[in-house]
């Protein structure tokens, strides 16, 4: 099983060939290794040995650092800053209202990380997360079609390369002129509440729900109390 440290290994090659603008053929072409290999390091299916990381590293004039810290403080420095960011900063980060208002009248209910962001809570989000019903699969298509999308690539770790229709095999995860969107496709919208920031009000899956049926959301608000209970104390 993929551990934490395989994961933030493999995220830390893809960030910095990525600030590079280099494709992962090219970064295996400069480390002398094959491009699955470097798929693969990047998604956290592989562990990567010392040697190899080193190469990969070297190829783009890095080079690897240690350093510990107390088990999951990285979790709590996360959640600490993002307390800190007004909230209004954070919804503009993650470009939502561009997504939204592109999304048209397609019905849809905002879940995960994203309805928790809205709703106050500082988890880190980095997508804009909804549930769309099987129904509107056409309509989300077109919508995909007409915004540039492309379908996130398990295979490759990139976007592209596979079918864009959510009833083809593989994540609801896409990338589009409008930014990246994940979707959870189901027989009926979920139970949703309004909130309202400013102007704009936004269908959201309520926290209470989002305990029971998104794990990691879950374990991130629970974190989130403990630290501001801890705080208060």
């Amino acid at each position: 099983m993929p551990t934490r440290l395989v994961h933030l290994l493999g995220r830390t090659v893809r960030q910095q060939r990525e600030s590079r603008e280099l494709s992962q053929r090219e970064l295996a072409s400069l480390a002398g290794v094959s491009q699955a290999t470097v798929a693969r390091i990047e998604r956290g299916d592989r562990a990567a040995g010392l040697p190899l990381l080193e190469r990969l590293l070297a190829a783009m004039d890095v080079q690897l650092t240690v350093a510990v810290e107390p088990l999951d403080a990285h979790v709590d420095a996360t959640l600490a800053e993002l307390a800190a960011r007004p909230l209004a900063d954070r919804i503009d980060e993650l470009g939502l209202h561009r997504l939204l208002d592109n999304l048209g009248d397609l019905p849809y209910v905002i879940t995960g990380g994203t309805a928790a962001l809205l709703q106050g809570a500082p988890l880190p989000v980095d997508t804009l997360e909804v549930a769309i019903r099987w129904r509107d699969s056409a309509r989300f298509t077109r919508w995909l079609e007409a915004a540039y999308g492309q379908r996130w690539n398990a295979r490759w770790g990139e976007f592209g390369g596979v079918h864009l229709e959510p009833e083809e095999q593989g994540e609801h995860r896409w990338q589009t002129r409008h930014g990246e969107i994940r979707a959870s496709m189901c027989d009926e919208l979920p139970h949703a509440v309004e909130v309202r920031h400013g102007e704009r009000s936004y269908p959201v899956v309520p926290l209470v729900d989002l305990e029971v049926t998104d794990p990691r959301a879950a374990e991130l608000l629970r974190r989130h109390r403990r630290r501001r209970a801890g705080s208060a104390g």
